[in-house]
């Protein structure tokens, strides 16, 4: 069959696009996450934060976000991506804070930072901070015994269950929206060891830590769950969109000159060059609708 061009400049109909197969196809949703949330610009935040910098929030979370401890400074791949975008934006100086993960919303309310590095849209979350714009995706992940004694087969599976998560994290509140027994943890290793254990059925986390843990952990007793459906609501309503930083709903022109920023250099290609330097890829550049067809 000929393949068929058209000049950039000409004009096709959608009907005729639609056609083109012989018979109407139906057209792609795209949904989005966020929605605009600019009434407030106009604020100082952002001549403040290249005049006086920013004060940054991250937990310890190699190696997304963590502080090293022979230089002091903060490091991984979330603080590079983060960093490209206040380079871009003419934002220099900058200082982190290292707090656990349930404290880094409460800090920024509290003004003790003015940025938290990396998070997701939430419905509790949405109520009282702004977010900035794409950073990368990654999905949720459920992370077993091996052997699946349980026999957890899909996030319905969860409900009534003791599941953990990290407390205050995206898991954590989807888990009990839907029905199972939360047990909180604040490290990545205290949730690892109660699967291992037996304490918990199950933890739901990031699927690239989890992935990096068992890569890392070749005798681990625990496995990662192959091929269970992610909920549509885990992406778009429950925190499994894109990572992006938090900001204070207050502080509108920062958050528009941060979200341009990582627009600017998801575009120029500096996103997906810090990706690849630590073992992900282009598919972390898109949510899992995307990515998964």
């Amino acid at each position: 069959m000929k393949r068929m061009s058209f000049a950039r400049g000409g004009v096709l109909t959608a009907a005729l696009l639609l056609c083109l197969s012989g018979g109407m196809v139906q057209a792609q949703e795209f949904k989005h996450e966020a929605s605009p949330s600019i009434e407030a610009c106009g604020d100082a935040s952002y001549d403040k934060a290249k005049s006086e910098g920013l004060t940054v929030g991250i937990s310890p979370s190699p190696p997304f976000t963590s502080l090293n401890p022979d230089s002091q400074k903060a490091e991984g791949l979330e603080v590079e991506i983060n960093e490209a975008a206040y380079k871009w934006a003419g934002i220099d100086k900058l200082k982190y804070e290292v707090m656990p993960f349930g404290q880094l919303i409460p800090a920024l309310l509290a003004k003790r930072i003015d940025v938290v590095t990396a998070l997701h849209i939430t419905p509790d979350r949405k109520k009282v901070i702004s977010f900035g714009g794409p950073a990368y995706w990654y999905g949720p992940a459920i992370m077993v015994k091996k052997g699946n004694p349980d026999g957890i087969k899909s996030y319905d599976d969860l409900k009534g269950k003791q599941i953990g998560a990290i407390a205050g994290s995206a898991a954590d509140e989807y888990l009990r929206k839907v029905g199972a027994e939360v047990v909180p943890f604040q490290t990545d290793a205290e949730q690892f060891s109660a699967v291992a254990t037996g304490r918990v059925s199950a933890i739901v986390d990031d699927d690239t830590k989890i992935n990096l843990f068992l890569a890392a952990n070749k005798e681990s007793p625990l496995e990662l769950l192959q091929g269970v459906k992610v909920p549509d609501e885990l992406i778009f309503q429950y925190g499994y969109g894109y990572v992006r930083a938090g900001l204070r709903k207050e502080d509108c022109s920062l958050r528009a000159a941060l979200s341009q920023g990582l627009a600017e250099v998801r575009g120029n290609g500096e996103v997906s060059a810090i990706l690849k330097k630590y073992g992900f890829s282009d598919a972390n550049l898109f949510f899992f609708p995307l990515n998964n067809k």
